[in-house]
């Protein structure tokens, strides 16, 4: 009689037992894939008085006026020959959206100066 108590109990335990909990762990929901705001940009770079933008193949962007675009101002300042030349950068800027609609979109943050042009020597090698 104990064994026919102890297997009855055992096979209820394994019937009873719902897979719903287990369907639940494994059904877990799926994550969406944020695209991170801070890119590395390559274009061509103008900084003006009250402006500066980067230009690069399939985008515009205005330029957040901060000690980091007015930084990079200075170091692309002896490749210019007027104030409205682009000169060829690389960045790692932040994208924001632009709060004072000045046209554009989207403005970028400069948070770090990757690349500017090498001013060449003009000494001569002998």
């Amino acid at each position: 009689m104990k064994k026919l108590f102890a297997i009855l109990l055992l096979s209820l335990m394994i019937l009873g037992c719902e897979n719903s909990d287990r369907k639940d762990l494994l059904t877990q929901p799926e994550t969406v894939k944020v695209p991170d705001s801070i890119q590395i940009l390559s274009g061509q770079f103008v900084f003006g008085k009250d402006a500066a933008m980067l230009r690069g193949k399939d985008f515009i962007y205005g330029v957040k006026i901060d000690s980091m675009s007015k930084d990079l101002a200075a170091k692309v300042a002896p490749f210019k020959s007027d104030d409205f030349e682009m000169i060829p950068v690389t960045i790692k800027a932040k994208l924001l959206p632009d709060a004072q609609q000045n046209g554009l979109p989207q403005i970028i943050e400069i948070r770090q100066i990757i690349e500017t042009p090498k001013q060449e020597n003009d000494t001569i090698k002998k």
